[in-house]
């Protein structure tokens, strides 16, 4: 029979992994926001959601495939996607890995959706952006209004990048974040 002393050392050490896994997450992702660099990606128009999924918004990137004769890739890998800002300071993929690459560039994670024609789909890993329940309804109705009128640059989503990781920070439409867009 196990000794009372060691019964309570394995239940600090379960308690403290409790602790500390979350935490952790916490940290990663307030410091990529602290000390990560920002990128904006452009969105498409999608179609409207699925009503069971929560609530957020869907986003879908103008940024969802690259060009490369390896046919490699197949559904379900996980890539690197190695970006870099275009002359009009959006985010573009330079290059795609499943190892990483030693260039000096950020990169975001993906998943590969498809592969066909000498071009890699993916989905990005930051496609969701969730609201609170109650403003979630309008800024869906006026992130597909406003994308589907097709303006230049009209709706971006910010997005801080660093070491692989990467924290959606907010979606602009019209150049206002869309929370207050939608009040």
């Amino acid at each position: 029979m196990m000794k009372p002393i060691y019964i309570s050392i394995v239940f600090i050490i379960v308690i403290l992994a409790q602790l500390g896994i979350p935490l952790k997450m916490i940290y990663d992702s307030e410091d990529t926001l602290m000390t990560g660099t920002v990128y904006k990606f452009k969105t498409q128009p999608i179609d409207p959601t699925d009503p069971f999924r929560g609530k957020y918004i869907t986003l879908n990137f103008e940024m969802n495939s690259f060009d490369t004769l390896d046919s490699s890739y197949v559904y379900g890998d996980k890539i690197r996607v190695y970006i870099e800002n275009d002359s009009n300071g959006f985010a573009v993929a330079k290059e795609i890995s499943k190892e990483p690459l030693k260039i000096n560039a950020d990169y975001v994670m993906a998943k590969v959706v498809n592969n066909y024609n000498g071009k890699v789909v993916f989905e990005l890993a930051f496609n969701r952006f969730y609201m609170k329940e109650t403003k979630a309804y309008d800024a869906e109705r006026a992130y597909l209004e406003t994308n589907r009128d097709e303006i230049e640059d009209n709706v971006y989503a910010l997005v801080y990048v660093k070491e692989g990781r990467s924290v959606l920070e907010n979606v602009i439409i019209a150049g206002i974040p869309i929370q207050e867009y939608v009040e």
